[in-house]
């Protein structure tokens, strides 16, 4: 069995703000994504499909039945696996995805990962409760386990998510194949890997409270706290740590504005925006998800490290749109060393044309003049400027916005400029 020791890495934090919560007419969702520091996190686009009866998927680990209709999805991924780690649909659907270790034991072995389930309920899923309830489904059909680095010492965690869509958010929190969940139809949440739903528990696995009270966790009996429950008595000091960054994210979530959003992920002080050791924020996402439905949805991705130092690109499901290449990894096929037995024994060099290219740049930021540095990350708030306007010219009924078959090639345009500001 994987275990935890206190240095594992181990954080990531998710926010959502629902009317009137935030400042606009709009559901705000944002992710940091902290992992292993030298991971490439690649921003796929997969279109709608239909699929035979009796097909199977093949995800990181384990295939799964296919569903008939799978939606189109937007996702930021660790480039070695299936999943992803946050991501949207064509529904205005978002996840995002944490790790959490509770009393319930890591499972031993290859199952759905965490990253696994979110791709498939963005899928499959057209509502946050929708996506919420395939997540608990795989889950008791399936399992999820299996190591979530790329590194031939496993490392396993059970999983946390935050989804949402134009009207509302959940909450779900998981311990092996049990789970709660707390719906948010009003107000601000965040996560930061720890259980976190307490007694106001909407929906739950059936055998939650027996299997509590058959392992002497709960005596069976009045008030059922899912958090203290099933949370470990002995906490690790890096899950301490996740206790200051969550009130810390509670508080800066006053600030109710997309921009405030990405202020948020890049806040350092509060450890974030994570930059330790072996381990940072590998990409960031925000999105917006406007009440009225004639108002497409707008999903800003950096496709980066340290969203300090990247921008925030928007992408609109809509005609034209398709997969940009620059952010898009190279694969290595039965080759790969996340295919080949035992798993993990080799490296490959999976960046991305713009993450070679932000890196570069970020190397020069360190080794040249500072004026320099300044004039670059001046273009890069500029052009992530350019896409907040769009966003706030859509939100004003189209004002001075790109026609609409223009908007499915946007982030492919920001893409492209962000790039040429590198070289």
């Amino acid at each position: 069995m994987a275990s935890m020791s206190p240095d594992t890495p181990c954080s990531c934090d998710c926010f959502v703000s629902v009317p009137p919560a935030s400042a606009i007419p709009a559901v705000i969702f944002a992710k940091n994504s902290d992992r292993p520091r030298d991971e490439v996190q690649e921003v796929v686009f997969v279109p709608a499909g239909t699929h035979a009866p009796g097909s199977r998927l093949q995800c990181t680990y384990i295939e799964v039945d296919q569903v008939p209709k799978t939606h189109a999805v937007v996702l930021s991924r660790p480039s070695w696996l299936w999943g992803a780690e946050m991501g949207a649909n064509e529904h205005g659907v978002c996840i995002g995805n944490e790790a959490v270790w509770t009393r319930e034991p890591v499972r031993d072995g290859e199952a759905l990962l965490g990253m696994d389930l979110l791709r498939l309920a963005l899928e499959r899923g057209s509502t946050a409760q929708e996506a919420m309830l395939v997540i608990t489904g795989l889950l008791e059909r399936y399992g999820q386990g299996g190591s979530c680095r790329e590194d031939p010492v496993p490392f396993s965690y059970h999983n946390t998510f935050l989804l949402a869509d134009r009207t509302e958010a959940w909450v779900l929190e998981t311990a092996g194949r049990l789970w709660a969940a707390q719906r948010i139809q009003a107000g601000a949440r965040n996560l930061s890997n720890q259980l976190s739903i307490g007694a106001d528990i909407s929906a739950e696995h059936p055998e939650l409270r027996s299997h509590a009270r058959a392992q002497g966790w709960w005596g069976g009996q009045g008030y059922f706290d899912f958090a203290q429950v099933f949370s470990l008595s002995q906490q690790p000091v890096r899950m301490e740590a996740a206790k200051a960054r969550f009130r810390a994210g509670h508080e800066l979530l006053q600030q109710r504005r997309a921009e405030a959003m990405m202020d948020i992920l890049r806040d350092k002080d509060s450890g974030i925006c994570m930059d330790s050791g072996g381990f940072c924020t590998t990409a960031s996402m925000v999105s917006v998800l406007p009440r009225d439905p004639t108002q497409p949805c707008v999903h800003f991705l950096t496709a980066t490290p340290d969203p300090s130092r990247s921008v925030f690109k928007p992408f609109i499901f809509g005609a034209g749109v398709a997969q940009a290449p620059q952010v898009l990894s190279p694969t290595f096929g039965a080759q790969d060393p996340v295919r080949t037995l035992p798993r993990f024994q080799t490296q490959v060099d999976r960046r991305h044309a713009l993450y070679r290219g932000h890196q570069v740049a970020l190397g020069r930021m360190a080794t040249e003049q500072q004026a320099w540095g300044q004039q670059l990350q001046q273009k890069q708030r500029d052009l992530e400027r350019e896409g907040l306007e769009v966003l706030w010219g859509l939100l004003a009924a189209g004002e001075g916005t790109p026609p609409p078959q223009q908007l499915g090639s946007l982030f492919q345009a920001f893409v492209e400029r962000e790039s040429q500001a590198y070289t």
